[in-house]
């Protein structure tokens, strides 16, 4: 029997070694069996609170294909400490036909799913109100409770024992002027957008190493992020603003507002940064920004429940300057992310959504009837006639051998009949098969298919749906599908920033026509011609 071993540990609880630990014993255990060994699933580094863990969903997978026959693992919350994700591998499992060892609680059961499962749950319930106790613990002695912010530097400390002292923060000397500057060119009028372009064009890092946005600058108004808004440059330590549930559908944390109230605050006058004018001076204009007309009218638009509908070159579009995606600016026009958020890239090209699209379009029109594409387009769709034309006359000779038999069954019938045997049932099944005879004589009365091969008028067709190409796209019947094989037929489009060019001579299109495509794109021409 091909046995699979899983191992997993936790980043916080483990060290790497115990991956090696957990893979000795459980091959151990499969030698003991008689059994032999499969693959070795290994997830380092994992929570196992969440199931979209690499190596997991690889065993899973792999379950399902029958790849092994039993599962081992050296206990049962090596899999995973939620329940509902126990339950749902022990199902996989079983449906596979896989059994399913640990070496804490030998062969796993519907009881070991429910009372392991359970003990799990509460087990993650309890470490996470005793790391937020901990937490709040640090936050008391005026430690950090999270990670490292723009501006300091963390301070490494050994307790008494020997252990780690975490939360020490000290003002990092490089990025603290950094921090000044920011508040004072946003106290003078400048924008984040355009603070953010000018450390990025003196390529000054930003925390992390990554380059400037507007938004870490500017940051979000109730959570309290951004550099303009933390309240730690001012001396003063907010923790427990927002809490994280994560989704079961994906897996990612998503961040939750705690009240007020629950907020802790604690004032550590060391770590000031920002003097308390540059402070008032900066919030107050967030809230006059905030307040503005424009901001006011987005934010009761609900914009961010809205999805961003999708165009023909959604995605597709690439600056030649960088490499970068091509963003949405205003309501139709197209333009270099990077340089218009954060300035990395010098590229001015922009150019109407529109006016892209009729040239990206037309340079499909005029590749596609190319004398190669038109003759392929010409063979497919005769293949497609011949065996809709051999279906219809392999069901028509279907319909006359049936009809052979119903006329030979009526004449048996009515010589029965002849010979004295009567019958209330004899006479139905006499009646069905006359309606049954009737109906097989009425579809055989049809012409029979024509023993043509060969569409006479393809190349017209083909010729004529790739002019309307384009009109395809706003008629209800053919507006879905033409325009996923539009897409399809585009593998980018390139944008150079030529000064003084048309927009033409500044775009070039790559196509990528994969079998596929082309054959979607001539069933679609050959249906709706």
């Amino acid at each position: 029997m091909r046995a699979a071993i899983y191992a997993r540990y936790s980043s916080d609880l483990q060290s790497d070694a115990s991956i090696e630990d957990q893979v000795r014993v459980c091959q151990g255990f499969i030698k003991g069996r008689g059994w032999s060994s499969a693959t070795i699933y290994a997830d380092r580094a994992r929570s196992g609170s969440n199931r979209f863990r690499p190596a997991y969903q690889d065993m899973l997978t792999d379950a399902r294909a029958g790849k092994f026959d039993v599962l081992v693992a050296e206990a049962l919350d090596r899999l995973s400490r939620d329940q509902k994700d126990i339950a749902a591998l022990f199902k996989a499992l079983r449906f596979a036909g896989a059994g399913f060892h640990t070496l804490a609680e030998g062969e796993i059961s519907e009881l070991h799913v429910g009372l392991k499962g359970t003990m799990n749950a509460l087990f993650l319930k309890d470490l996470a109100a005793k790391t937020h106790r901990g937490l709040r613990g640090r936050i008391e002695q005026k430690r950090s409770a999270g990670g490292r912010c723009f501006g300091y530097r963390i301070r490494r400390e050994l307790q008494t024992n020997g252990e780690l002292l975490r939360g020490g923060r000290d003002i990092d000397e490089k990025e603290a002027p950094v921090v000044m500057r920011i508040f004072d060119e946003f106290a003078k009028g400048a924008s984040p957008n355009a603070i953010a372009k000018r450390l990025n064009a003196e390529q000054i890092p930003g925390p992390n190493g990554n380059p400037w946005q507007d938004t870490t600058i500017r940051g979000h108004a109730a959570r309290g992020t951004g550099i303009l808004r933390n309240e730690l440059y001012i001396g003063r330590l907010v923790w427990n603003r927002q809490r994280f549930i994560r989704n079961p559908q994906t897996g990612k944390r998503v961040a939750r507002m705690n009240p007020p109230e629950e907020w802790v605050t604690e004032e550590v006058p060391e770590l000031r940064i920002i003097d308390e004018s540059f402070w008032r001076s900066a919030q107050t204009r967030l809230a006059e920004m905030a307040a503005s007309p424009v901001a006011v009218a987005l934010r009761e638009s609900g914009f961010w429940t809205k999805r961003r509908a999708q165009h023909i070159l959604t995605g597709l579009v690439e600056c030649g300057s960088c490499g970068h995606q091509m963003a949405a600016v205003g309501k139709d026009h197209l333009r270099c992310a990077r340089a218009h958020r954060n300035g990395l890239c010098t590229s001015k090209a922009s150019i109407r959504r529109g006016v892209l699209e009729e040239i990206v379009i037309k340079a499909l029109q005029h590749n596609l009837m190319a004398p190669e594409l038109v003759k392929e387009f010409v063979s497919a769709a005769n293949h497609e006639l011949n065996k809709h034309r051999a279906n219809e006359s392999a069901e028509r000779d279907h319909h006359g051998a049936k009809l052979t038999k119903v006329e030979r069954q009526l004449d048996q019938l009515i010589n029965a009949i002849a010979d004295g045997l009567r019958s209330p049932s004899l006479q139905g099944k006499l009646d069905a098969l006359e309606i049954e005879r009737a109906d097989l004589k009425a579809q055989l009365s049809a012409p029979p298919p024509s023993p043509v091969r060969l569409h006479p008028n393809l190349a017209d067709a083909y010729r004529d749906k790739v002019v309307a190409l384009r009109d395809a796209l706003y008629q209800e019947d053919t507006r879905a599908e033409a325009f996923e094989i539009l897409r399809g037929l585009i593998e980018k489009v390139i944008i150079h920033d030529r000064p003084g060019r048309s927009h033409a001579a500044r775009t070039a299109v790559y196509r990528d026509v994969s079998p596929f495509w082309r054959f979607a794109f001539y069933m679609f021409v050959f249906q709706a011609a």
